[in-house]
Protein backbone atom coordinates (compact mmCIF):
# COMPACT_ATOMS: atom_id res chain seq x y z
CA UNK A 1 0.00 0.00 0.00
CA UNK A 2 1.54 3.49 -0.99
CA UNK A 3 2.88 5.72 1.86
CA UNK A 4 -0.09 8.27 3.04
CA UNK A 5 1.58 11.58 2.74
CA UNK A 6 1.02 13.39 6.32
CA UNK A 7 1.09 17.25 6.72
CA UNK A 8 0.44 18.08 10.56
CA UNK A 9 1.17 21.91 10.39
CA UNK A 10 -1.24 24.87 9.13
CA UNK A 11 0.18 28.21 7.26
CA UNK A 12 -1.01 30.52 9.19
CA UNK A 13 0.56 33.90 8.64
CA UNK A 14 3.25 33.20 6.76
CA UNK A 15 4.17 30.70 9.37
CA UNK A 16 4.08 27.03 9.83
CA UNK A 17 1.89 26.31 12.90
CA UNK A 18 0.31 23.79 15.60
CA UNK A 19 -3.44 23.49 14.43
CA UNK A 20 -6.20 24.76 17.24
CA UNK A 21 -7.87 20.91 17.04
CA UNK A 22 -6.94 17.45 16.36
CA UNK A 23 -9.61 16.69 13.30
CA UNK A 24 -8.00 15.94 10.24
CA UNK A 25 -9.04 16.02 6.43
CA UNK A 26 -8.27 12.68 4.75
CA UNK A 27 -7.45 12.71 0.90
CA UNK A 28 -9.04 10.42 -0.89
CA UNK A 29 -7.72 9.04 -4.78
CA UNK A 30 -10.49 9.40 -6.85
CA UNK A 31 -8.66 6.56 -8.88
CA UNK A 32 -7.76 4.12 -6.23
CA UNK A 33 -10.56 5.37 -3.82
CA UNK A 34 -8.04 4.80 -1.43
CA UNK A 35 -6.16 7.94 1.44
CA UNK A 36 -3.17 8.97 -0.35
CA UNK A 37 -2.74 12.50 2.38
CA UNK A 38 -3.83 13.53 5.27
CA UNK A 39 -3.75 17.27 7.06
CA UNK A 40 -5.02 19.04 9.45
CA UNK A 41 -8.57 20.56 9.34
CA UNK A 42 -8.61 24.32 10.18
CA UNK A 43 -11.27 25.67 12.57
CA UNK A 44 -12.90 28.78 14.22
CA UNK A 45 -9.97 29.39 16.10
CA UNK A 46 -7.18 28.73 13.06
CA UNK A 47 -9.60 31.24 10.85
CA UNK A 48 -9.63 33.79 13.86
CA UNK A 49 -5.95 33.59 14.00
CA UNK A 50 -5.31 33.90 9.82
CA UNK A 51 -7.58 37.31 10.02
CA UNK A 52 -6.18 38.95 13.25
CA UNK A 53 -2.41 37.78 11.26
CA UNK A 54 -3.89 39.27 7.69
CA UNK A 55 -5.10 42.18 10.02
CA UNK A 56 -1.89 43.27 11.52
CA UNK A 57 -0.24 42.86 8.33
CA UNK A 58 -2.51 44.94 6.23
CA UNK A 59 -3.41 47.60 8.91
CA UNK A 60 0.56 47.76 10.17
CA UNK A 61 2.78 46.16 7.89
CA UNK A 62 4.89 46.79 5.06
CA UNK A 63 3.08 44.75 2.50
CA UNK A 64 0.46 47.76 1.22
CA UNK A 65 3.06 50.26 1.75
CA UNK A 66 5.67 48.79 -0.22
CA UNK A 67 6.07 49.92 -3.34
CA UNK A 68 4.47 48.55 -6.35
CA UNK A 69 7.85 47.92 -7.99
CA UNK A 70 8.51 46.02 -4.97
CA UNK A 71 5.22 43.65 -5.17
CA UNK A 72 5.96 43.22 -8.77
CA UNK A 73 9.46 41.85 -7.62
CA UNK A 74 8.04 39.12 -5.32
CA UNK A 75 4.94 38.30 -7.29
CA UNK A 76 7.27 37.21 -9.97
CA UNK A 77 9.46 35.53 -7.81
CA UNK A 78 6.25 33.51 -6.73
CA UNK A 79 4.99 33.46 -10.45
CA UNK A 80 8.56 31.66 -11.36
CA UNK A 81 8.85 29.30 -8.92
CA UNK A 82 5.48 28.07 -9.88
CA UNK A 83 6.70 27.75 -13.36
CA UNK A 84 9.48 26.10 -11.99
CA UNK A 85 7.31 23.14 -10.40
CA UNK A 86 4.54 23.43 -12.70
CA UNK A 87 4.65 19.58 -12.94
CA UNK A 88 4.40 18.85 -9.21
CA UNK A 89 1.48 20.72 -9.61
CA UNK A 90 -0.02 18.87 -12.27
CA UNK A 91 0.76 16.06 -10.25
CA UNK A 92 -0.78 16.94 -6.98
CA UNK A 93 -3.75 18.13 -8.98
CA UNK A 94 -4.22 14.95 -10.79
CA UNK A 95 -3.68 12.75 -7.21
CA UNK A 96 -6.40 14.47 -5.67
CA UNK A 97 -8.85 15.26 -8.14
CA UNK A 98 -8.07 12.53 -11.14
CA UNK A 99 -8.00 15.55 -13.37
CA UNK A 100 -6.30 14.20 -16.73
CA UNK A 101 -2.39 15.13 -16.37
CA UNK A 102 -2.68 16.79 -20.35
CA UNK A 103 -5.15 19.37 -18.80
CA UNK A 104 -3.50 19.20 -15.29
CA UNK A 105 -0.21 20.44 -16.92
CA UNK A 106 -1.69 22.87 -19.50
CA UNK A 107 -5.21 23.78 -18.31
CA UNK A 108 -4.39 24.11 -14.68
CA UNK A 109 -0.58 24.50 -13.58
CA UNK A 110 0.32 26.18 -16.82
CA UNK A 111 -2.42 27.99 -16.27
CA UNK A 112 -1.43 29.57 -13.13
CA UNK A 113 1.58 30.85 -14.40
CA UNK A 114 -0.26 32.19 -17.02
CA UNK A 115 -2.52 34.23 -14.80
CA UNK A 116 0.16 35.75 -12.34
CA UNK A 117 2.28 36.64 -15.68
CA UNK A 118 -0.76 38.02 -16.71
CA UNK A 119 -1.61 40.00 -13.54
CA UNK A 120 2.46 41.09 -13.46
CA UNK A 121 1.89 42.53 -16.79
CA UNK A 122 -1.51 44.30 -15.52
CA UNK A 123 0.35 45.67 -12.70
CA UNK A 124 3.13 46.99 -14.66
CA UNK A 125 0.50 48.94 -16.85
CA UNK A 126 -0.97 50.17 -13.76
CA UNK A 127 -1.39 53.59 -12.96
CA UNK A 128 -1.95 54.15 -9.10
CA UNK A 129 -2.56 57.68 -8.48
CA UNK A 130 -4.26 59.89 -11.31
CA UNK A 131 -4.78 63.78 -10.93
CA UNK A 132 -7.50 65.15 -13.17
CA UNK A 133 -9.64 68.52 -13.16
CA UNK A 134 -12.20 67.91 -11.39
CA UNK A 135 -15.53 70.59 -12.22
CA UNK A 136 -14.34 72.97 -9.34
CA UNK A 137 -10.33 72.33 -8.66
CA UNK A 138 -7.95 69.81 -9.34
CA UNK A 139 -8.75 66.17 -8.05
CA UNK A 140 -6.58 63.58 -7.15
CA UNK A 141 -7.77 59.69 -7.57
CA UNK A 142 -6.14 57.25 -5.81
CA UNK A 143 -6.45 53.47 -5.90
CA UNK A 144 -5.70 51.74 -2.71
CA UNK A 145 -6.02 48.44 -1.70
CA UNK A 146 -9.48 46.56 -0.51
CA UNK A 147 -8.05 45.32 1.95
CA UNK A 148 -8.24 41.65 3.71
CA UNK A 149 -8.97 39.22 1.28
CA UNK A 150 -10.20 35.79 1.97
CA UNK A 151 -10.37 33.55 -1.49
CA UNK A 152 -12.93 30.58 -1.14
CA UNK A 153 -11.92 27.72 -4.20
CA UNK A 154 -13.04 24.90 -5.37
CA UNK A 155 -12.21 21.36 -6.15
CA UNK A 156 -12.33 20.88 -9.97
CA UNK A 157 -9.48 23.48 -10.85
CA UNK A 158 -8.26 24.74 -7.38
CA UNK A 159 -4.98 26.66 -8.19
CA UNK A 160 -6.92 28.00 -11.29
CA UNK A 161 -9.17 29.63 -9.23
CA UNK A 162 -6.64 30.67 -6.44
CA UNK A 163 -4.21 32.09 -9.56
CA UNK A 164 -7.16 34.96 -10.62
CA UNK A 165 -7.71 35.78 -6.48
CA UNK A 166 -4.39 35.54 -4.70
CA UNK A 167 -2.48 37.14 -7.39
CA UNK A 168 -4.13 40.62 -8.29
CA UNK A 169 -5.00 40.55 -4.09
CA UNK A 170 -1.06 40.53 -3.37
CA UNK A 171 -0.21 42.87 -6.18
CA UNK A 172 -2.46 45.54 -5.34
CA UNK A 173 -1.15 45.41 -1.75
CA UNK A 174 -3.64 42.94 0.33
CA UNK A 175 -3.36 40.68 2.22
CA UNK A 176 -4.74 37.00 1.92
CA UNK A 177 -6.94 33.82 3.71
CA UNK A 178 -7.13 30.87 1.69
CA UNK A 179 -9.31 28.16 1.94
CA UNK A 180 -8.56 25.54 -0.51
CA UNK A 181 -11.81 22.74 -0.33
CA UNK A 182 -11.09 19.80 1.82
CA UNK A 183 -11.11 17.57 -1.51
CA UNK A 184 -7.88 19.09 -2.50
CA UNK A 185 -6.02 20.86 -0.45
CA UNK A 186 -2.74 19.55 -1.25
CA UNK A 187 -1.57 21.56 -3.99
CA UNK A 188 -2.31 24.79 -1.72
CA UNK A 189 0.37 23.81 0.39
CA UNK A 190 3.03 23.45 -2.49
CA UNK A 191 1.68 27.36 -2.84
CA UNK A 192 2.33 28.53 1.14
CA UNK A 193 5.44 26.70 0.26
CA UNK A 194 6.58 28.86 -2.57
CA UNK A 195 5.11 32.15 -1.47
CA UNK A 196 6.90 31.76 2.09
CA UNK A 197 10.13 31.15 0.00
CA UNK A 198 9.42 33.90 -2.21
CA UNK A 199 9.38 36.65 0.94
CA UNK A 200 6.10 37.41 0.94
CA UNK A 201 5.91 39.69 4.56
CA UNK A 202 4.97 37.83 7.57
CA UNK A 203 0.94 37.62 7.68
CA UNK A 204 0.25 38.57 4.17
CA UNK A 205 -0.92 34.61 3.15
CA UNK A 206 -2.48 31.81 5.08
CA UNK A 207 -3.99 28.64 3.79
CA UNK A 208 -6.88 26.98 5.76
CA UNK A 209 -7.99 23.64 4.28
CA UNK A 210 -11.45 23.30 5.67
CA UNK A 211 -14.78 22.11 5.59
CA UNK A 212 -18.03 24.19 5.43
CA UNK A 213 -18.17 25.39 8.37
CA UNK A 214 -15.24 27.33 8.45
CA UNK A 215 -15.29 28.60 5.26
CA UNK A 216 -19.24 30.49 6.47
CA UNK A 217 -16.93 31.60 9.81
CA UNK A 218 -14.23 32.98 6.88
CA UNK A 219 -16.62 34.68 4.60
CA UNK A 220 -18.83 36.23 7.48
CA UNK A 221 -15.64 37.28 9.66
CA UNK A 222 -15.67 41.13 10.65
CA UNK A 223 -12.05 41.31 9.74
CA UNK A 224 -12.28 40.89 5.88
CA UNK A 225 -12.64 43.20 3.41
CA UNK A 226 -13.50 41.31 0.29
CA UNK A 227 -14.83 37.55 -0.25
CA UNK A 228 -14.05 35.97 -3.74
CA UNK A 229 -15.57 32.71 -4.38
CA UNK A 230 -15.65 30.50 -6.92
CA UNK A 231 -18.37 27.90 -6.53
CA UNK A 232 -21.98 26.55 -7.08
CA UNK A 233 -25.12 28.74 -6.94
CA UNK A 234 -25.97 27.39 -3.95
CA UNK A 235 -23.43 28.38 -2.42
CA UNK A 236 -22.51 31.74 -3.92
CA UNK A 237 -25.77 32.52 -2.36
CA UNK A 238 -25.02 31.74 0.65
CA UNK A 239 -21.35 33.44 0.77
CA UNK A 240 -23.21 36.51 -0.60
CA UNK A 241 -25.68 36.60 2.70
CA UNK A 242 -22.85 35.91 5.03
CA UNK A 243 -20.84 38.49 3.83
CA UNK A 244 -23.97 40.96 3.76
CA UNK A 245 -23.83 40.56 7.50
CA UNK A 246 -20.84 43.33 7.13
CA UNK A 247 -21.53 44.66 4.22
CA UNK A 248 -18.11 42.93 3.10
CA UNK A 249 -17.44 43.11 -0.88
CA UNK A 250 -18.12 40.15 -2.47
CA UNK A 251 -17.19 38.47 -6.06
CA UNK A 252 -18.71 35.24 -7.09
CA UNK A 253 -17.53 33.17 -10.39
CA UNK A 254 -20.39 30.23 -10.13
CA UNK A 255 -21.65 27.91 -12.14
CA UNK A 256 -22.97 27.70 -16.27
CA UNK A 257 -25.05 25.70 -18.79
CA UNK A 258 -23.34 26.94 -21.50
CA UNK A 259 -24.62 26.50 -25.24
CA UNK A 260 -22.57 26.12 -28.55
CA UNK A 261 -25.01 26.90 -31.22
CA UNK A 262 -24.13 25.36 -34.73
CA UNK A 263 -25.74 26.93 -37.81
CA UNK A 264 -26.62 25.87 -40.61
CA UNK A 265 -23.52 26.28 -42.48
CA UNK A 266 -20.59 25.16 -40.08
CA UNK A 267 -17.71 22.58 -41.06
CA UNK A 268 -18.78 19.90 -38.34
CA UNK A 269 -15.00 18.59 -38.79
CA UNK A 270 -14.04 21.59 -37.80
CA UNK A 271 -17.17 22.21 -34.99
CA UNK A 272 -16.67 18.45 -33.28
CA UNK A 273 -13.30 18.67 -31.90
CA UNK A 274 -13.90 21.97 -30.16
CA UNK A 275 -17.28 20.93 -28.69
CA UNK A 276 -15.35 17.86 -27.01
CA UNK A 277 -13.12 20.40 -26.22
CA UNK A 278 -15.35 22.48 -24.56
CA UNK A 279 -17.16 19.50 -22.48
CA UNK A 280 -16.01 16.36 -21.85
CA UNK A 281 -12.07 16.96 -22.37
CA UNK A 282 -12.34 19.98 -19.89
CA UNK A 283 -11.62 18.37 -16.94
CA UNK A 284 -13.53 15.73 -17.52
CA UNK A 285 -16.64 17.88 -17.96
CA UNK A 286 -15.86 18.80 -14.17
CA UNK A 287 -15.34 22.88 -15.55
CA UNK A 288 -18.16 25.48 -15.18
CA UNK A 289 -17.71 26.67 -18.65
CA UNK A 290 -18.06 23.69 -19.92
CA UNK A 291 -20.25 23.83 -23.37
CA UNK A 292 -23.00 21.47 -22.07
CA UNK A 293 -25.77 22.55 -24.30
CA UNK A 294 -25.14 21.67 -28.04
CA UNK A 295 -27.91 23.43 -30.12
CA UNK A 296 -28.53 22.26 -34.07
CA UNK A 297 -30.38 23.25 -36.69
CA UNK A 298 -32.95 20.59 -37.48
CA UNK A 299 -31.95 20.00 -41.02
CA UNK A 300 -28.67 18.48 -39.66
CA UNK A 301 -29.30 17.15 -36.24
CA UNK A 302 -28.97 13.07 -37.77
CA UNK A 303 -25.81 14.35 -39.47
CA UNK A 304 -24.50 16.47 -35.73
CA UNK A 305 -25.87 13.67 -33.83
CA UNK A 306 -23.57 10.60 -35.48
CA UNK A 307 -20.38 12.46 -35.72
CA UNK A 308 -20.70 13.32 -32.13
CA UNK A 309 -21.80 10.23 -31.38
CA UNK A 310 -18.80 8.93 -33.15
CA UNK A 311 -16.63 11.38 -31.01
CA UNK A 312 -18.08 10.67 -27.84
CA UNK A 313 -17.24 6.41 -27.90
CA UNK A 314 -13.66 7.38 -28.86
CA UNK A 315 -12.88 9.31 -26.41
CA UNK A 316 -10.52 7.54 -23.90
CA UNK A 317 -11.46 7.00 -20.21
CA UNK A 318 -9.27 5.64 -17.46
CA UNK A 319 -5.85 6.14 -15.76
CA UNK A 320 -5.81 10.41 -15.33
CA UNK A 321 -1.62 9.78 -14.84
CA UNK A 322 -1.55 8.47 -18.61
CA UNK A 323 -1.02 11.22 -20.97
CA UNK A 324 -3.75 9.85 -23.62
CA UNK A 325 -6.29 9.75 -21.03
CA UNK A 326 -8.96 12.42 -21.95
CA UNK A 327 -11.76 11.43 -19.75
CA UNK A 328 -10.63 10.63 -15.44
CA UNK A 329 -12.47 9.94 -13.19
CA UNK A 330 -15.31 12.26 -11.14
CA UNK A 331 -13.72 13.89 -8.29
CA UNK A 332 -15.54 12.27 -5.61
CA UNK A 333 -17.95 9.21 -5.09
CA UNK A 334 -20.51 12.03 -4.31
CA UNK A 335 -20.03 13.28 -7.41
CA UNK A 336 -20.36 10.62 -9.44
CA UNK A 337 -23.36 9.45 -7.93
CA UNK A 338 -24.81 13.25 -8.95
CA UNK A 339 -23.81 12.49 -12.03
CA UNK A 340 -25.34 9.20 -12.59
CA UNK A 341 -28.36 10.63 -10.89
CA UNK A 342 -28.90 13.25 -13.50
CA UNK A 343 -28.17 10.32 -16.90
CA UNK A 344 -30.70 8.69 -14.80
CA UNK A 345 -32.94 11.89 -14.56
CA UNK A 346 -32.68 12.52 -18.49
CA UNK A 347 -33.92 8.96 -19.73
CA UNK A 348 -36.60 9.84 -17.35
CA UNK A 349 -37.90 13.07 -19.04
CA UNK A 350 -37.65 11.12 -22.43
CA UNK A 351 -34.20 11.96 -23.79
CA UNK A 352 -32.41 9.61 -25.59
CA UNK A 353 -28.62 8.08 -24.63
CA UNK A 354 -26.60 8.02 -27.78
CA UNK A 355 -23.56 7.21 -26.39
CA UNK A 356 -22.52 6.19 -22.67
CA UNK A 357 -25.15 6.81 -20.05
CA UNK A 358 -23.57 4.87 -17.13
CA UNK A 359 -20.37 3.44 -15.35
CA UNK A 360 -17.29 1.82 -17.84
CA UNK A 361 -16.36 -1.75 -17.90
CA UNK A 362 -13.19 -0.61 -16.97
CA UNK A 363 -11.01 0.33 -15.33
CA UNK A 364 -12.95 -1.51 -12.36
CA UNK A 365 -11.64 1.01 -9.69
CA UNK A 366 -12.37 4.52 -9.27
CA UNK A 367 -15.28 6.79 -9.84
CA UNK A 368 -15.64 6.87 -13.38
CA UNK A 369 -18.19 8.03 -15.50
CA UNK A 370 -18.51 7.23 -19.22
CA UNK A 371 -18.99 10.34 -21.48
CA UNK A 372 -22.40 10.45 -22.46
CA UNK A 373 -24.27 12.49 -24.94
CA UNK A 374 -28.03 12.73 -24.87
CA UNK A 375 -30.19 13.50 -28.00
CA UNK A 376 -33.80 14.12 -28.24
CA UNK A 377 -33.53 16.89 -25.47
CA UNK A 378 -35.43 20.43 -25.12
CA UNK A 379 -34.97 23.42 -23.55
CA UNK A 380 -36.97 22.90 -20.45
CA UNK A 381 -36.00 19.28 -19.20
CA UNK A 382 -33.51 19.34 -16.18
CA UNK A 383 -30.82 17.78 -17.92
CA UNK A 384 -30.81 21.04 -19.79
CA UNK A 385 -31.52 23.48 -17.46
CA UNK A 386 -29.47 22.72 -14.39
CA UNK A 387 -25.55 22.17 -13.93
CA UNK A 388 -24.40 18.54 -13.81
CA UNK A 389 -21.00 19.26 -13.86
CA UNK A 390 -19.74 16.10 -15.73
CA UNK A 391 -18.88 14.54 -19.14
CA UNK A 392 -22.63 14.62 -20.17
CA UNK A 393 -23.64 16.83 -23.12
CA UNK A 394 -27.57 17.68 -24.46
CA UNK A 395 -28.00 17.84 -28.00
CA UNK A 396 -31.17 20.31 -28.67
CA UNK A 397 -32.68 21.32 -32.31
CA UNK A 398 -33.67 24.46 -33.68
CA UNK A 399 -35.18 25.58 -36.36
CA UNK A 400 -33.76 29.80 -37.25
CA UNK A 401 -31.46 31.83 -35.59
CA UNK A 402 -33.29 33.76 -33.88
CA UNK A 403 -34.90 30.34 -32.33
CA UNK A 404 -30.98 29.27 -31.44
CA UNK A 405 -30.01 32.74 -29.56
CA UNK A 406 -33.25 32.65 -27.89
CA UNK A 407 -32.49 29.05 -26.36
CA UNK A 408 -29.47 29.64 -25.74
CA UNK A 409 -30.50 32.53 -23.86
CA UNK A 410 -33.00 30.88 -21.72
CA UNK A 411 -31.15 29.72 -18.97
CA UNK A 412 -30.72 30.94 -15.52
CA UNK A 413 -26.49 30.91 -16.20
CA UNK A 414 -24.45 33.08 -18.62
CA UNK A 415 -21.04 32.34 -18.01
CA UNK A 416 -19.79 30.72 -21.39
CA UNK A 417 -20.50 29.96 -25.15
CA UNK A 418 -19.38 29.24 -28.96
CA UNK A 419 -20.53 29.45 -32.45
CA UNK A 420 -19.59 27.91 -35.53
CA UNK A 421 -20.21 28.92 -38.69
CA UNK A 422 -18.67 29.45 -41.90
CA UNK A 423 -19.34 33.23 -41.95
CA UNK A 424 -17.26 34.79 -38.80
CA UNK A 425 -19.42 38.21 -39.11
CA UNK A 426 -22.49 36.40 -39.05
CA UNK A 427 -20.91 34.52 -36.05
CA UNK A 428 -20.13 37.43 -34.19
CA UNK A 429 -23.21 38.75 -34.35
CA UNK A 430 -24.74 36.02 -32.17
CA UNK A 431 -22.33 36.53 -29.83
CA UNK A 432 -23.05 39.69 -29.47
CA UNK A 433 -26.77 38.60 -28.63
CA UNK A 434 -26.04 35.93 -26.12
CA UNK A 435 -26.15 37.24 -22.45
CA UNK A 436 -22.72 35.46 -20.91
CA UNK A 437 -19.20 36.81 -19.86
CA UNK A 438 -17.03 35.00 -22.70
CA UNK A 439 -18.00 33.25 -25.89
CA UNK A 440 -15.98 32.10 -29.11
CA UNK A 441 -16.49 32.25 -32.71
CA UNK A 442 -15.53 29.02 -34.63
CA UNK A 443 -13.81 27.36 -31.39
CA UNK A 444 -13.37 27.14 -27.89
CA UNK A 445 -10.99 29.94 -25.97
CA UNK A 446 -10.98 31.61 -22.78
CA UNK A 447 -8.14 34.32 -22.66
CA UNK A 448 -6.69 35.45 -19.39
CA UNK A 449 -5.55 38.36 -20.50
CA UNK A 450 -9.21 39.39 -20.67
CA UNK A 451 -11.96 39.67 -18.13
CA UNK A 452 -13.94 36.62 -17.27
CA UNK A 453 -16.98 35.86 -15.36
CA UNK A 454 -20.81 35.30 -15.97
CA UNK A 455 -23.97 37.25 -16.17
CA UNK A 456 -27.25 36.08 -14.13
CA UNK A 457 -26.20 33.42 -12.06
CA UNK A 458 -23.20 32.85 -13.19
CA UNK A 459 -22.17 35.48 -10.78
CA UNK A 460 -20.67 38.96 -10.17
CA UNK A 461 -17.73 40.85 -10.87
CA UNK A 462 -14.50 39.52 -13.18
CA UNK A 463 -11.48 37.56 -12.83
CA UNK A 464 -8.36 38.22 -15.41
CA UNK A 465 -7.12 40.64 -17.77
CA UNK A 466 -6.71 44.20 -16.57
CA UNK A 467 -10.60 44.10 -14.91
CA UNK A 468 -9.59 41.72 -12.48
CA UNK A 469 -6.87 43.51 -11.06
CA UNK A 470 -8.77 46.66 -10.61
CA UNK A 471 -11.09 44.63 -8.14
CA UNK A 472 -8.86 44.72 -5.88
CA UNK A 473 -8.76 48.28 -4.95
CA UNK A 474 -10.68 50.81 -3.91
CA UNK A 475 -11.01 54.49 -5.29
CA UNK A 476 -10.41 57.74 -3.36
CA UNK A 477 -10.48 61.09 -4.23
CA UNK A 478 -8.58 63.88 -2.75
CA UNK A 479 -9.73 67.21 -3.34
CA UNK A 480 -6.47 69.51 -4.30
CA UNK A 481 -6.12 73.49 -3.24
CA UNK A 482 -6.49 75.56 -6.46
CA UNK A 483 -2.78 76.31 -7.31
CA UNK A 484 -1.29 79.59 -7.48
CA UNK A 485 -0.77 81.74 -10.92
CA UNK A 486 2.56 83.40 -9.66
Amino acid sequence: MPQIMVYDKLFVGGEWVEPAGSETIDVVSPVTEQVVARVPHATAPDVDRAVAAAREAFDNGPWPRMSLARRIEIVTRIKDALAARHRDLAELITLQNGSPVSFAVRGQALGVVAAFEVFLQAAARLQLEEERQGLTGPVLVRREPVGVVAGVIPWNAPQMAAAPKLAPALLAGCTFVLKPSPETPLDSYLLAEVCEKAGLPKGVLSVLPAGRGAGEYLVSHPGIDKVSFTGSVAAGKKVMAAAAQNLTRVALELGGKSAAIVLQDADLDAAVPAIIGGSCAANSGQACLALTRVLVPASRYDEVAAKLTSAFRALKVGDPSEPATVVGPMASHAQRQRVLEYIRIGQEEGAKVLAGGGVPDAPTTGWYVEPTLFGEVTNDMRIAREEIFGPVVCLIRYETEDEAVSLANDSAYGLSGAVFTADTDRGLRVARRIRTGTFSVNGFRVDLAAPFGGFKNSGLGREFGDEGLTGYFEYKSIALPHRSMS
